[in-house]
Protein backbone atom coordinates (compact mmCIF):
# COMPACT_ATOMS: atom_id res chain seq x y z
CA UNK A 1 0.00 0.00 0.00
CA UNK A 2 1.42 3.48 -1.52
CA UNK A 3 1.19 6.34 1.42
CA UNK A 4 0.17 9.74 0.60
CA UNK A 5 1.13 12.82 2.10
CA UNK A 6 -2.37 14.85 2.33
CA UNK A 7 -1.73 18.73 1.70
CA UNK A 8 -2.72 21.25 3.15
CA UNK A 9 -4.40 23.79 2.31
CA UNK A 10 -3.03 27.41 3.18
CA UNK A 11 -5.15 29.20 5.41
CA UNK A 12 -5.65 33.04 5.10
CA UNK A 13 -2.98 33.68 7.45
CA UNK A 14 -0.35 31.91 5.83
CA UNK A 15 -0.75 32.89 2.57
CA UNK A 16 -0.78 36.37 3.66
CA UNK A 17 2.69 35.79 5.38
CA UNK A 18 3.96 34.28 2.49
CA UNK A 19 3.11 36.98 0.62
CA UNK A 20 5.11 39.81 2.96
CA UNK A 21 7.75 37.94 2.79
CA UNK A 22 7.97 37.58 -0.80
CA UNK A 23 7.54 41.23 -1.22
CA UNK A 24 10.61 41.96 1.03
CA UNK A 25 12.34 39.59 -0.74
CA UNK A 26 11.78 41.35 -4.20
CA UNK A 27 12.43 44.66 -2.60
CA UNK A 28 15.66 43.25 -1.93
CA UNK A 29 16.02 42.17 -5.28
CA UNK A 30 15.02 45.27 -6.60
CA UNK A 31 17.25 47.23 -4.49
CA UNK A 32 20.23 45.37 -6.69
CA UNK A 33 19.19 45.35 -10.20
CA UNK A 34 20.25 42.24 -12.70
CA UNK A 35 22.28 44.97 -14.30
CA UNK A 36 24.29 45.60 -11.33
CA UNK A 37 24.93 42.40 -10.10
CA UNK A 38 25.54 41.06 -13.36
CA UNK A 39 28.39 44.30 -13.82
CA UNK A 40 29.92 43.15 -10.45
CA UNK A 41 30.72 39.77 -11.94
CA UNK A 42 31.98 40.53 -15.34
CA UNK A 43 34.33 42.88 -13.71
CA UNK A 44 35.31 39.99 -10.75
CA UNK A 45 35.53 37.73 -13.79
CA UNK A 46 37.79 40.21 -15.53
CA UNK A 47 40.49 40.74 -12.70
CA UNK A 48 40.88 37.00 -12.45
CA UNK A 49 41.18 36.68 -16.08
CA UNK A 50 43.49 39.95 -16.20
CA UNK A 51 45.44 38.39 -13.41
CA UNK A 52 46.30 35.59 -15.40
CA UNK A 53 47.09 36.83 -18.48
CA UNK A 54 49.40 39.24 -16.54
CA UNK A 55 51.25 36.28 -14.45
CA UNK A 56 54.91 35.76 -15.74
CA UNK A 57 54.98 38.26 -18.25
CA UNK A 58 57.07 41.55 -17.87
CA UNK A 59 56.83 43.21 -21.18
CA UNK A 60 54.54 46.33 -20.88
CA UNK A 61 53.70 46.45 -23.84
CA UNK A 62 52.78 43.03 -24.56
CA UNK A 63 50.77 43.44 -21.43
CA UNK A 64 48.35 45.98 -22.11
CA UNK A 65 48.10 44.60 -25.76
CA UNK A 66 46.35 41.61 -24.15
CA UNK A 67 44.60 43.56 -21.51
CA UNK A 68 43.18 46.10 -24.49
CA UNK A 69 41.92 42.81 -26.15
CA UNK A 70 40.47 41.30 -22.96
CA UNK A 71 38.50 44.58 -22.55
CA UNK A 72 37.33 44.91 -26.10
CA UNK A 73 35.95 41.28 -26.55
CA UNK A 74 34.64 41.24 -22.88
CA UNK A 75 32.59 44.39 -22.38
CA UNK A 76 29.43 44.58 -24.93
CA UNK A 77 29.27 47.40 -26.85
CA UNK A 78 32.23 48.76 -26.53
CA UNK A 79 33.99 49.68 -30.33
CA UNK A 80 37.52 50.64 -28.97
CA UNK A 81 39.50 50.00 -25.86
CA UNK A 82 43.21 51.09 -25.71
CA UNK A 83 46.17 52.69 -24.23
CA UNK A 84 48.03 55.88 -24.71
CA UNK A 85 50.83 56.48 -22.54
CA UNK A 86 52.28 59.74 -21.42
CA UNK A 87 55.73 61.12 -23.05
CA UNK A 88 55.96 64.93 -22.23
CA UNK A 89 53.49 66.90 -22.63
CA UNK A 90 51.26 64.67 -24.72
CA UNK A 91 49.76 61.46 -24.66
CA UNK A 92 51.31 58.98 -26.87
CA UNK A 93 48.99 55.90 -28.34
CA UNK A 94 49.07 52.48 -27.24
CA UNK A 95 48.12 49.00 -27.59
CA UNK A 96 44.55 49.04 -28.58
CA UNK A 97 41.96 47.12 -30.18
CA UNK A 98 39.45 49.14 -32.89
CA UNK A 99 39.54 51.43 -35.42
CA UNK A 100 42.99 53.21 -36.35
CA UNK A 101 43.11 55.87 -33.92
CA UNK A 102 44.56 59.77 -33.07
CA UNK A 103 48.81 59.03 -31.90
CA UNK A 104 49.19 61.52 -30.43
CA UNK A 105 46.90 64.06 -27.97
CA UNK A 106 48.36 66.72 -26.25
CA UNK A 107 47.19 67.10 -22.68
CA UNK A 108 44.12 69.45 -21.99
CA UNK A 109 42.79 68.50 -25.02
CA UNK A 110 39.88 65.88 -26.10
CA UNK A 111 38.21 63.41 -23.43
CA UNK A 112 41.66 61.58 -22.85
CA UNK A 113 44.11 64.96 -22.20
CA UNK A 114 41.55 66.06 -20.55
CA UNK A 115 41.31 62.75 -17.68
CA UNK A 116 45.38 62.96 -18.10
CA UNK A 117 45.17 66.93 -17.02
CA UNK A 118 42.77 66.95 -14.16
CA UNK A 119 44.05 63.40 -13.19
CA UNK A 120 40.68 61.95 -13.13
CA UNK A 121 38.48 59.41 -14.24
CA UNK A 122 35.95 60.78 -16.87
CA UNK A 123 32.56 59.43 -18.01
CA UNK A 124 31.16 61.11 -20.98
CA UNK A 125 27.31 59.92 -22.06
CA UNK A 126 27.17 61.87 -25.16
CA UNK A 127 30.97 63.26 -27.07
CA UNK A 128 28.75 65.12 -29.08
CA UNK A 129 28.46 67.22 -26.18
CA UNK A 130 32.13 67.24 -24.96
CA UNK A 131 34.04 70.56 -26.00
CA UNK A 132 37.06 70.17 -27.85
CA UNK A 133 35.94 66.38 -27.83
CA UNK A 134 38.82 64.32 -31.02
CA UNK A 135 36.31 62.20 -33.04
CA UNK A 136 38.67 59.12 -33.85
CA UNK A 137 35.77 56.81 -34.72
CA UNK A 138 32.75 58.42 -35.88
CA UNK A 139 31.09 55.89 -34.90
CA UNK A 140 31.78 56.75 -31.22
CA UNK A 141 29.00 57.94 -29.36
CA UNK A 142 30.02 57.73 -25.21
CA UNK A 143 33.74 57.17 -24.11
CA UNK A 144 35.20 56.49 -20.66
CA UNK A 145 38.83 57.60 -19.44
CA UNK A 146 41.13 56.24 -16.70
CA UNK A 147 43.78 57.56 -15.97
CA UNK A 148 46.74 55.25 -15.17
CA UNK A 149 49.29 56.19 -12.22
CA UNK A 150 52.16 54.76 -10.86
CA UNK A 151 52.19 56.21 -7.29
CA UNK A 152 51.78 59.93 -7.68
CA UNK A 153 53.37 59.56 -11.19
CA UNK A 154 50.74 59.76 -14.56
CA UNK A 155 51.49 56.93 -16.84
CA UNK A 156 49.03 57.77 -19.27
CA UNK A 157 45.19 56.27 -19.56
CA UNK A 158 43.01 53.29 -20.44
CA UNK A 159 40.22 54.86 -22.90
CA UNK A 160 37.50 53.34 -23.86
CA UNK A 161 34.31 54.17 -26.64
CA UNK A 162 31.15 52.71 -27.49
CA UNK A 163 28.75 53.33 -30.39
CA UNK A 164 26.00 53.58 -27.61
CA UNK A 165 25.22 56.79 -26.12
CA UNK A 166 25.06 56.46 -22.05
CA UNK A 167 26.95 53.61 -22.45
CA UNK A 168 29.32 54.24 -19.78
CA UNK A 169 28.38 54.57 -15.58
CA UNK A 170 29.88 54.30 -12.29
CA UNK A 171 30.04 50.67 -12.35
CA UNK A 172 31.91 50.79 -15.22
CA UNK A 173 34.27 54.05 -13.48
CA UNK A 174 34.44 51.54 -9.99
CA UNK A 175 35.38 47.84 -12.05
CA UNK A 176 38.03 49.58 -14.90
CA UNK A 177 39.68 51.48 -12.08
CA UNK A 178 39.80 48.19 -10.37
CA UNK A 179 41.46 46.55 -13.15
CA UNK A 180 43.65 49.69 -14.18
CA UNK A 181 45.19 49.35 -10.67
CA UNK A 182 45.81 45.64 -11.20
CA UNK A 183 47.63 46.29 -14.25
CA UNK A 184 49.66 49.09 -13.10
CA UNK A 185 50.45 47.22 -9.51
CA UNK A 186 51.81 44.28 -11.94
CA UNK A 187 54.29 46.51 -13.84
CA UNK A 188 55.26 48.25 -10.87
CA UNK A 189 56.18 44.79 -9.45
CA UNK A 190 58.10 44.13 -11.98
CA UNK A 191 60.35 47.45 -11.68
CA UNK A 192 63.85 48.72 -13.87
Amino acid sequence: MTSRTAKKKPTRKTTATAKKTSKKKAAKLRAKSPETNHKEQLYANLVVQLLSLLKGEHDLIANAANFSALLFNSLPNVNWAGFYFLQGEELVLGPFQGNPACVRIPLGTGVCGVAAQQLETIIVPNVHEFPGHIACDVASNSEIVVPLFDGERLLGVLDLDSPLIGRFDDQDAEGLNELATVFVAHEERLGP
